[in-house]
């Protein structure tokens, strides 16, 4: 199982580019650029509430599950 971050789609429903979302948010480029790509390990709450409210989005829109069932990073494997 990943998490996908789904930001390009929504930042292009709004008509929106990543350079748009860093200046509101004051969040760097190097940043979003890891979540676009599913670099980061992860992302915290604050950089995630920045990230919904300059897009006027819900976290759900932005966070997707998907693969199979396997443990997320190495967690180990459900009994």
């Amino acid at each position: 199982m990943q998490i996908e971050i789904r930001i390009n789609d929504v930042l292009a429903r709004r008509g929106r580019t990543s350079y748009w979302l860093s200046k509101e948010t004051g969040i760097s480029h190097t940043t979003l650029w890891r979540l676009k790509k599913g670099k980061a390990q992860g992302v915290n709450f604050a950089t995630l509430e920045k990230i919904c409210r300059s897009l006027e989005c819900e976290p759900g829109d932005l966070l997707k599950i998907s693969g199979g069932t396997e443990a997320v990073a190495g967690k180990g494997k459900a009994a």
